[in-house]
């Protein structure tokens, strides 16, 4: 496919499509949840669903929280990938201001092993900031953790000894940093700053465009901001994704009705701590609408709206934010095998 937001140059990158979690607790027939270990090994299987319908990239997003149990994301990568031998498996995305970026490098070069040269991660800032009372950071040094941890990731992911000197960890010099295995892809997940998307094009490193809410296409400056970013800096062009939320059924209403009470639960827990505003009926309706940043309903539906705004955006990539707290695990394995037979062809042949 050809990337072409408004005033970019054509640039070519196959289309990519992608299923990512952040471990939402599921529940049983009954909607009694199930525990963190059921759950975890319910990803495990979902996993390896992904991989056998067709699905091009399956991503673990970090949390550490009752409601998200994935705190180990890369140790339930690992065990899909030992059951898995095509699809691509990594971060959605890693919290890389409250973790150590040279541990995060040396697990994800250990997956890459394990898994033949699949792994990619993407890293964030940590739009839920769980992990930085937990680990011992300060929420005052948010944009310093950040920018000092992808600069050393973006010096590790070169290869070969690293020299580096910062504020929020112990230097390096001309250390060599194990495991040495193949290069794998690194993403930076922006959610609405025009600094992240200059910082990722500075790193050399792809866009992932995290877009939860609103109209998608007001992301589209970014895309073109990225792209004359990475010329600036003299670096060759990168592709843009989307992440995006969603949940996939035989028919629109079907979809909404099993994602819409659970959706609505969801962002009102959250809605405190996070700032959101409680969606109503009507707000819910309008997001899953063609204007709107949800990606629920019919496989047609769908692919509709996915073929329309990777157009829209110049992007080449989508990752579907599959489930919601509450949803069974049958619910989910029937998204993704949805998801990866009947919408990502049907995305393929509207944008051929």
């Amino acid at each position: 496919m050809t990337a072409t937001p408004s005033g970019a140059a054509p640039v070519q990158f196959p289309l990519t499509f992608g299923l990512d979690t952040f471990g939402d607790v599921t529940h049983d027939e009954d909607d009694r949840p199930l525990s963190h270990a059921q759950t975890i090994r319910n990803i495990v299987e979902q996993g390896v669903l992904a991989d056998q319908v067709g699905v091009d990239f399956f991503g673990i997003g970090e949390h550490h929280t009752d409601d998200f149990p994935l705190s180990a994301g890369d140790v339930v990568l690992g065990a899909i990938a030992a059951r898995t031998s095509r699809i691509h498996l990594g971060s959605a995305v890693t919290v890389l201001s409250s973790d150590d970026p040279v541990r995060v490098f040396q697990r994800y070069s250990t997956l890459n092993a394990i898994s033949g040269g699949r792994a990619e991660v993407i890293l964030g800032r940590g739009s839920s900031i769980d992990s930085f009372p937990l680990f011992g950071y300060d929420l005052a040094d948010y944009e310093e953790l950040f920018e000092e941890k992808a600069s050393l990731f973006a010096e590790l992911v070169k290869g070969g000894p690293v020299t580096w000197e910062g504020k929020t960890r112990a230097s390096l010099y001309n250390q060599d940093v194990v495991p040495h295995t193949e290069p794998f892809p690194v993403w930076i997940g922006v959610g609405g700053s025009p600094q992240s998307v200059i910082r990722a094009a500075r790193l050399g490193f792809s866009l992932m465009l995290a877009i939860i809410g609103g109209s998608p296409v007001r992301f589209a400056p970014f895309s073109q901001l990225f792209l004359k970013a990475l010329e600036r800096f003299g670096r060759p062009p990168l592709p843009v994704g989307v992440h995006s939320p969603g949940h996939v059924d035989v028919t629109d209403e079907k979809a909404r009705e099993e994602f819409w009470p659970r959706y609505r639960e969801v962002i009102r827990s959250v809605s405190k701590t996070r700032g959101f505003a409680i969606p109503t009926k009507e707000s819910f309706l309008h997001e899953v609408g063609p204007g709107g940043a949800l990606y629920v309903g019919s496989p047609e539906t769908v692919a509709q709206k996915i073929a329309a705004n990777l157009t829209a955006l110049g992007a080449t990539r989508f990752d579907l934010k599959y489930g919601m707290g509450g949803l069974s695990h049958q619910a989910l394995m029937t998204n993704i095998e949805l998801y990866g037979t009947q919408v990502v062809p049907r995305v393929r042949e509207l944008l051929v």
